[in-house]
């Protein structure tokens, strides 16, 4: 969820050095900064489709996020994750002014299985076609990284990347409607009125190849897009985040973040996602999470085991990594990878944290 804000913020130091200086940082890598300028996220958004599935530039931040969790004709699981990012230096730009453009993007790829962790990253300076988005027909590229409608409506789609030991080429359909996440998209990450515009589409049935070295793998399984845009995301004390997105293997579908305080003030949101699709959000008070097994990677230590209750969907299950060591070593480091949990409920997905 929010690292896709941390990692484009870093892109904009590496492309650009000749870009104004940022502003003193607040909250967790200047995160919780306000900036002057750019468009403000409010209440009551009235997204629009298929306008919003491009880009926003006169907003700061704004990413286009998938991930799926797969299993091989040999029953092994497997996670993938690709993302592009958009950064915007400074306000009233957008890409028409070429290599003057102060539009940054920022792509990365990830492959996750039992026993390894592959990771990709690639930079880009808006405005000379070298990575961008178009609503209709929906195309996200960097490179030669897509995610891509095949057809005049969004699904389905293509998903592309390499790495210098991995590639996938999968296609991703569904016939169910876009989610709003929070309040009919308006979704907040404070108590102090930081928020998003954030939807999703997690009901994506998943299928195509994956290539590990010299070895070829059909693979099928489920996916999930997140797509979110903003200016100023958090609150100054914010120091980290934890995010899931869970496929009940009921069919419903459940999204869960907490933003960690440096007083342990923490901020929960949610969303509970019937199999039909019908989203009913969840208030900070009505979930409860809580970390179990560490694991040491990468010099530091992380919850790659969790508790997840909720007691108002009679809800209480244990998350499990399938590799703990799902590490992304990038600009910026995070831990982001497959899951899948049992307890009251059972299934599959993907767990994010940093700040740690």
């Amino acid at each position: 969820m929010l690292i896709r804000i941390l990692l484009v913020l870093l892109a904009c130091v590496a492309l650009l050095a000749c870009s104004q200086e940022e502003p003193p940082a607040r909250g967790f890598a200047g995160l919780g900064t306000s900036v002057e300028g750019f468009a403000q996220v409010k209440p009551d958004p009235q997204l629009s489709f298929p306008e919003d599935l491009g880009s926003h530039p006169d907003y700061r931040i704004e990413w286009w996020y998938v991930t799926a969790n797969l299993t091989d004709e040999q029953g092994e699981e497997w996670g993938v994750q690709w993302t592009l990012f958009r950064q915007a230096l400074q306000p009233g730009s957008d890409e028409d002014q070429g290599w003057q453009t102060p539009q940054l993007w920022l792509g990365h790829a990830g492959l996750t299985s039992r026993q390894n962790h592959w990771q990709s990253e690639r930079l880009a300076r808006g405005g000379i076609g070298q990575a961008g988005v178009t609503a209709q027909p929906f195309k996200a590229w960097i490179d030669h990284w897509q995610f891509t409608s095949l057809g005049d409506s969004f699904s389905p789609l293509s998903l592309t990347a390499a790495g210098d030991d991995f590639a996938y080429q999968l296609e991703l359909q569904t016939q169910q409607p876009l989610v709003l996440q929070g309040e009919a998209g308006y979704s907040r990450k404070s108590n102090q009125g930081q928020a998003s515009y954030y939807y999703s589409q997690p009901f994506f049935e998943v299928s195509g190849q994956l290539q590990v070295g010299k070895e070829t793998l059909q693979v099928s399984g489920q996916g999930w897009m997140d797509r979110e845009w903003s200016s100023q995301p958090l609150a100054g004390n914010q120091e980290g985040w934890d995010w899931f997105s869970l496929h009940l293997d009921g069919g419903d579908k459940l999204m869960v973040f907490q933003l960690r305080d440096q007083q342990g003030a923490n901020f929960h949101s949610g969303t509970w996602i019937s199999a039909q699709g019908e989203a009913t959000p969840l208030q900070s008070e009505q979930i409860q999470l809580e970390p179990l097994n560490q694991t040491q990677v990468a010099g530091r230590r992380l919850p790659t085991r969790w508790q997840l209750t909720i007691p108002d969907k009679n809800l209480k299950i244990t998350t499990q990594a399938l590799n703990p060591k799902a590490f992304m070593d990038t600009s910026i480091p995070y831990w982001e990878g497959p899951i899948h949990f049992e307890g009251s409920h059972t299934g599959r997905g993907f767990l994010e944290m940093t700040g740690y």
